[in-house]
């Protein structure tokens, strides 16, 4: 149950999870002081707990931690002040469901085929995509298959990473846990077991970012669902936590973006649906594009550090982030002196008396679809700042972007804000830090 606060900590320290679930139904760390800080080791998300029969959600997210004077109503920026990769290689790829190994949902409510235990304990016998088998009575339970996978290995300090091939995949797996070097009170098998190696040789870049980080739900539901696009598989679903699409709504707080500029160096403000906020992460990876059109991308062990303030009577839906600049569409893009300059001779070349003030600002929206999505980051848009959603759309259009967060429906609705309305929601000392606009 949430807790309430009471003698708060500059500093508070994770190490524990929660098998899936995000919810008040969760006990909460801390609390931490508004200001200060939290430090999360966290596992890997998705295929990870995607193998491991007992979760009832797609991650493993951390234990969340309450924040000193957080109430309903209220919203906590999160200050992300360090990201770090400690997995020494991971493995992902497109999924495949087995049929007969689940209720509705192969990520909530997982079925042994053999015995029919729902959400049985499992361990991994051997290498490969029959590795984990259930401890109740021993047959093959694992509900996905890769239909193209591979095993990648990652260098953090160059910021590098390269596909291998089955045999190298294959020396990964004989030490999964140690080369995912999953934390110590992690409950997940290694994705590395199944040693898919189908991508040799290809090198990418990293930049980790967290793919399910924010504010506790109202509710209890699984930690992948705390979305509109896979929150929507909770509708009507046959497994413990079916929701009504009215319920869905009322209680995600949209942690599971998948949203790569969630990173280092960005401010993400959340909104709080239970006292004390319960901020929670998880699913870190190692890089992605935008859409994250695979399903699933490089999800990695990492270290998160965050500093947390509290924003009191900004009661908002969803997350509102502020990007780093260098992660800003080109559009949204404050203007430098010369551009200023520029604009100023403008408008006096024009007779227009005013030039407007604003700073960027990023609403995420989420639903079954990227339109549905795009309409809900929009409306978000529309209640908080009250401009018209009409006047949103015609700023994202000249002076922002829509961008694709992941398919099928979590997007980024950016455009330049008046700092007069930044300010009466109480983010304008953040967004002009944030841009250097102070100092412009």
């Amino acid at each position: 149950m949430s807790q309430k606060p009471t003698s708060a900590q500059r500093e508070v320290v994770v190490s524990t999870y929660t098998r899936g679930i995000v919810g008040p139904g969760n006990p909460m760390l801390g609390p931490v002081a508004d200001g200060g800080t939290i430090r999360v080791g966290t596992p890997p998300g998705c295929w990870g707990p995607m193998i491991t029969p007992k979760f009832q959600g797609g991650h493993e997210v951390s234990q969340p931690v309450a924040v000193e004077g957080a109430q309903v109503g209220d919203a906590v920026a999160i200050h992300i002040q360090r990201m770090e990769v400690t997995s020494l290689a991971t493995s992902s790829g497109v999924m495949a469901f087995v049929d007969g190994r689940y209720l509705g949902d192969p990520f909530v409510a997982k079925l042994c085929p053999s015995c029919g235990t729902v959400s049985p304990p499992s361990h991994i016998e051997g290498i490969g995509d029959e590795a984990v088998h259930c401890d109740v009575c021993g047959a093959e339970v694992n509900a996905f298959r890769f239909t193209n996978g591979y095993v990648i290995v990652l260098d953090k300090d160059n910021n590098v990473s390269l596909t291998v091939d089955k045999a190298a995949a294959e020396r990964l797996a004989a030490h999964a846990k140690d080369n995912a070097r999953l934390p110590e009170h992690s409950e997940q098998h290694s994705i590395l077991s199944l040693a898919r190696a189908d991508i040799v040789g290809l090198a990418a870049h990293m930049q980790p970012f967290l793919g399910n980080i924010g504010t506790t739900p109202s509710k209890d539901l699984p930690d992948s669902h705390n979305a509109g696009d896979f929150g929507s598989f909770l509708v009507d679903a046959p497994h413990a936590y079916a929701m009504t699409q009215e319920e869905l709504e009322q209680h995600k707080t949209d942690g599971h973006m998948d949203t790569n500029s969630v990173r280092a160096g960005a401010i993400l403000i959340c909104p709080v649906k239970v006292t004390g906020a319960g901020i929670y992460m998880g699913d870190m990876h190692a890089q992605q594009g935008n859409g994250e059109v695979a399903g699933h991308a490089t999800d990695v062990s990492g270290i998160t550090e965050v500093k947390v303030e509290v924003i009191k009577g900004l009661a908002i839906d969803g997350p509102i982030l502020l990007q780093r600049p260098d992660d800003l569409p080109p559009m949204a893009r404050p203007m430098n002196r010369e551009q200023r300059a520029a604009v100023k001779a403008l408008a006096e070349r024009f007779g227009q008396a005013t030039i407007e003030e604003n700073g960027p600002i990023t609403f995420i929206g989420t639903g079954r679809t990227l339109n549905d999505a795009t309409h809900n980051g929009v409306d978000r848009a529309a209640k908080v700042t009250g401009l018209s959603p009409e006047e949103i759309l015609n700023r994202a259009t000249i002076a922002g972007s829509i961008e694709i967060s992941r398919l099928p429906g979590v997007v980024r609705v950016t455009f330049q804000c008046p700092m007069s309305i930044l300010d009466r929601i109480g983010v304008g000392q953040l967004v002009r830090k944030q841009y250097g606009l102070d100092a412009a």
